[in-house]
């Protein structure tokens, strides 16, 4: 038997025992995992510092390297992470509706655990435990598969977490990490129905559209943002300027961040340039239109795949508009469904954006950078659901359940 397929089983084992667990039992176990992070932070530090060292010698970026860095201070803000998982309500076990039927039937709708949850991603060390505490508190079991580049990361940090629930309710079983780092264990893990029963991928476009692509388990889909603003002849130029500026430039890399501003041509014609400025003093690199680029000499010509690129970079596409239509028709074309923005003072023009844009989030006169589990008061979330079923935008702990209907009768028969 494969690692991958023994360790599902091993996790659907678990499920079982997961699913009678009380809040109070799981919520020792998180806590108790969280003294463990500390207890243990040396030796993370050092498994740590290997994969830094391989990282470096593979000519990974400064920029990437200092992502996937553990320092002490680090690992105690993932330890309080857990802890503030900790202080969420637990979604499990909720009566969501009850109600009588004419026949004398009870029907009671209560959240469970979704059961074994499958967590593919590409990211720092801090993702291994986020995801952990997650799935965790609300009853499931976890299969983590994260990146190479953090294994030996993500290898001891699971060796502690799982020896900390060797003293609690919870079975270790519950966690798994697969440390096969090839794209095989993930092209398996993609097909483990009966084991896992759904994936979750959380990383850059190209993991995404594999995990959509070729999973037959069910897939929450996250991530992907081509995240728009769009600047209405209407918009207060000083709010409009530090909307923009904060949805680009405040943290670039992340999937709410903004790669294309859409500027209505009257606005652009009194006020691009002066904000175009304010960019390029942020280093950041222009790619404009035609008529952008009349404005802004110093912005590159864009491209068609230049605005289909989530850039996650210092990098910015600005495209001219004659209004709201083209706005949205432009957005239509090249959003993800993810995040998107518009400034205005005009509510007609506001209530139609807000009315017809589809995607998981979307903002008048506030930055993008607020989809985020923790800014809409949801505590940690498990990523960014860009699709439409059970789960949209930032996922918080209800988003990790599911939903049973208990029917409680007096001998009733259907005729």
């Amino acid at each position: 038997m494969s690692e991958v397929r023994e360790k599902a089983a091993l996790a659907k084992q678990a499920a079982g025992i997961m699913n009678r667990l009380t809040t109070n039992q799981k919520n020792e176990a998180l806590l108790e995992m969280a003294h463990a992070l500390i207890r243990h932070q040396d030796s993370i530090i050092e498994a740590n510092r290997i994969d830094i060292e391989r990282g470096r010698a593979n000519g990974t970026s400064e920029s990437l390297l200092d992502r996937l860095t553990l320092t002490s201070a680090r690992v105690e803000d993932i330890a309080e992470g857990l802890r503030q998982v900790v202080r969420l309500s637990d979604p499990v076990g909720i009566t969501l509706e009850s109600f009588e039927r004419p026949n004398g039937l009870r029907v009671d709708k209560i959240s469970v655990p979704l059961g074994v949850i499958g967590m593919i991603y590409e990211a720092r060390p801090n993702v291994t435990v986020d995801a952990a505490g997650l799935c965790l508190k609300t009853g499931n079991s976890v299969v983590l598969r994260g990146g190479s580049a953090a294994l030996e990361s993500n290898r001891r940090i699971v060796e502690v977490l799982r020896g900390a629930l060797a003293s609690t309710s919870m079975p270790a079983e519950a966690l798994q990490l697969i440390e096969d780092p090839s794209r095989a264990s993930v092209d398996e893990m993609l097909k483990l129905n009966g084991l896992l029963d759904v994936v979750i991928p959380r990383g850059g476009a190209s993991l995404i559209r594999n995990v959509v692509e070729n999973a037959t388990v069910p897939v929450i889909e996250t991530g992907a943002g081509i995240c728009h603003t769009y600047l209405d002849e209407s918009a207060q130029p000083a709010m409009a300027s530090d909307i923009a500026f904060n949805a680009k430039v405040q943290r670039p890399s992340v999937c709410n961040s903004m790669e294309t501003l859409l500027v209505h041509e009257a606005f652009a014609e009194r006020h691009l340039r002066e904000l175009a400025d304010r960019f390029l003093r942020a280093n950041v690199e222009l790619r404009g239109c035609e008529r952008t680029r009349a404005i802004i000499p110093e912005a590159n010509e864009v491209t068609e795949t230049d605005y289909a690129t989530e850039y996650n970079d210092y990098i910015m596409n600005i495209h001219i508009v004659s209004g709201i239509d083209e706005a949205m028709q432009h957005i239509g074309k090249y959003g993800t469904m993810h995040s998107e923005c518009i400034v205005t003072e005009n509510q007609e023009h506001a209530d139609q954006f807000m009315q017809q844009i589809d995607a998981a989030a979307v903002y008048h006169n506030a930055s993008t950078r607020f989809t985020d589990g923790f800014e809409f008061g949801y505590g940690a979330e498990i990523g960014i659901s860009t699709q439409k079923l059970h789960a949209r935008g930032p996922m918080g702990l209800p988003a990790l359940t599911s939903t049973k209907f208990r029917i409680y009768g007096s001998g009733q028969i259907r005729g």
